[in-house]
């Protein structure tokens, strides 16, 4: 069960209040798995779609693989989630209400596989993203105090 970590998308957690996660595989051609072992995804524009009985990756950069030929893929195209028919109907429910999305927080290797885990996000509002961010230097202040006692 060893993870190595491709891409984590922090500007998410700095965007929307998180819920749900679910872990989906990532269907995927051989250029873009080699693509992504050289660590260069984007996933700060990117969100999931359920159309259908299909959920789907849309606005993740995967550079094109420079030992490639003229079969290379496109680094934006839209990347079919590998889900069990309960979960894209569960996250289908949720996705419906106004405010929500789901967002890729990090994408991962899972036994020689490609993971990227999916949460069910609500926007936050500005005063919240301030909140926050006062909330975190306050403990960064805190902490540096602590250490000077020491």
């Amino acid at each position: 069960m060893a993870e190595k970590l491709i891409a984590d998308n922090r500007r998410a957690r700095h965007d929307y209040h998180l819920g749900d996660r679910v872990e989906a595989g990532v269907v995927l051609t051989g250029t873009e798995v080699k693509a992504l072992r050289e660590g260069k995804t984007q996933l700060t524009r990117a969100y999931a779609e359920v159309n259908g009985n299909e959920a789907w990756l849309v606005g993740v950069h995967i550079p094109e693989y420079l030992q490639g030929n003229r079969a290379n893929h496109d680094p934006e195209r839209p990347r079919k989630l590998l889900l069990h028919r309960r979960e894209i109907d569960r996250l289908y429910g949720q996705v419906r209400e106004k405010g929500v999305t789901l967002v890729p927080t990090r994408m991962y290797f899972k036994d020689g596989r490609v993971k990227v885990e999916i949460a069910v996000g609500r926007g936050k509002e500005l005063h919240d993203k301030r909140r926050d961010i006062a909330a975190r230097d306050a403990k960064r202040q805190m902490e540096r105090e602590l250490g000077r006692r020491r």
